[in-house]
């Protein structure tokens, strides 16, 4: 048995980790020129096209696992967005201090976050979630 303490655990954790990446996307939206700047100065091809997407990754992934609804494919959503932007806006081994320093403070920011959605992945959304909800309906009688 599970005290309420441990029960809203779950979702204050699913809210707290994938906030980040709802919040930046809302950042995205109300300014898309700084975003796409970065990119092309990074030397992502395909700006707006993959801008749009990374933002898109964001918003589903973090409402899914905010919600716990779908909880896994949202967290795989934020995986795959950190798998392709981490290495390529946080290249911290190419820069001097103090950007050095900075973007290797974000890179293992965002290492720490891809292990937390591995464990929605993992182990799924926890109490207080949609997912959980629908698994407990009990099975419709048959005739």
């Amino acid at each position: 048995m599970t005290s309420d303490a441990t029960r809203f655990a779950a979702p204050i954790g699913r809210f707290l980790l994938a906030w980040i990446f709802f919040a930046s996307a809302l950042a995205k939206l109300s300014n898309w020129q700084q975003p796409a700047q970065m990119m092309a100065e990074k030397g992502v091809p395909a700006v707006d096209a993959l801008l749009s997407i990374a933002v898109a990754l964001e918003i589903i992934g973090a409402v899914l696992v905010i919600l716990g609804w779908h909880a896994r494919w949202g967290a795989a959503c934020l995986l795959l967005f950190l798998i392709c932007v981490t290495p390529v806006m946080h290249n911290f081994w190419t820069l001097e201090d103090p950007q050095k320093t900075e973007q290797m403070i974000n890179f293992m920011k965002n290492v720490s976050i891809f292990g937390g959605l591995l464990l929605v992945v993992a182990f799924g959304p926890g109490a207080f979630s949609i997912d959980n909800r629908q698994r407990a309906k009990p099975a419709a009688p048959s005739a």
